[in-house]
């Protein structure tokens, strides 16, 4: 059963993907799941108030080296921060975290963290468990690499990747198991 479900996404987003992000978390947090996010600005952000908002648990996976890199601190919306030195173990404990994740539009970081943990999906160093992908933008970035690297990716590996059109639709996938 899914209890934890982790939001990867960018610390930039424009003002309609905040809305989103904040729709999410409020989203999860009425359907009685804890998030788990990166605990910082952006959609870390959002989601983490329309969760708290909405009731919802909201753990907060925050690092030294980001903290170093650019001085932040947690959100205020952060009910538990768990701490990690680095950007690795933090990634880790991100996906370790949830028996879901979600992906809403980000950069480099959100796209790191989706190929992560779909390659620990596929070679099985992790427990099955959705990874959906909200939007046009990564349906079809991941399209494109399929096509790209068509021989490399069989259609069996590429069973692990859910493409959601809304946060709403990505949350209804959830709470339907």
């Amino acid at each position: 059963m899914i209890k934890n479900v982790t939001v990867f996404g960018g610390s930039r987003p424009d003002d309609q993907g905040y809305a989103q992000a904040l729709e999410l978390g409020k989203l999860l947090g009425e359907a009685g799941f804890a998030v788990l996010t990166g605990g910082y600005i952006g959609t870390m952000e959002a989601v983490s108030r329309g969760a708290a908002e909405a009731g919802g648990q909201v753990i907060g996976v925050t690092c030294d080296e980001i903290e170093a890199w650019r001085p932040t601190s947690p959100n205020p919306w952060v009910m538990e921060e768990r701490r990690y030195p680095t950007l690795r173990q933090r990634i880790s404990a991100l996906i370790d975290g949830g028996q879901a994740a979600i992906a809403l539009p980000g950069g480099p970081g959100t796209l790191t963290e989706i190929m992560e943990m779909w390659n620990l999906l596929l070679i099985e160093v992790i427990s099955p468990r959705p990874l959906i992908l909200v939007g046009d933008g990564w349906r079809a970035t991941i399209e494109q690499f399929f096509r790209s690297f068509d021989s490399y990716i069989p259609e069996e590996q590429r069973r692990w990747i859910i493409f959601a059109d809304s946060v709403q639709q990505a949350v209804e996938m959830l709470t339907r198991g």
